[in-house]
């Protein structure tokens, strides 16, 4: 009997995205078919912030999507010790600093 291979799913990375993009925040929303993911550059001393990516999922993805994020969390703190994230302040909504001038 000849064995099964498994079908490889080839994925192109375009270069324009090889980059990424910078995000330090996120606004998620949904409905009853849909996940919206709001990916948000917020910048010290700019009163209005950007939305960099939007990406739309389906439950069934978002929820695959939660459980890789949990995954990845475990092996990282694993590695480099627990992510503290208790009492500090998010500074996305609090950069302190002087403002930037060109």
């Amino acid at each position: 009997m000849e064995q099964q291979k498994k079908k490889q799913l080839e994925i192109e990375l375009p270069s324009e995205e090889a980059t990424g993009t910078y995000a330090n925040l996120v606004m998620i929303t949904h409905s009853a078919s849909e996940f919206v993911l709001d990916f948000i550059t917020v910048m010290p001393g700019l009163p209005k912030s950007k939305v960099v990516k939007r990406i739309i999922l389906t439950p069934d993805h978002a929820k695959r999507l939660s459980g890789a994020l949990a995954d990845n969390l475990n092996r990282y703190e694993e590695q480099n010790g627990v992510i503290d994230t208790k009492d500090k302040p998010d500074l996305s909504f609090n950069y302190r600093g002087p403002i930037p001038e060109a």
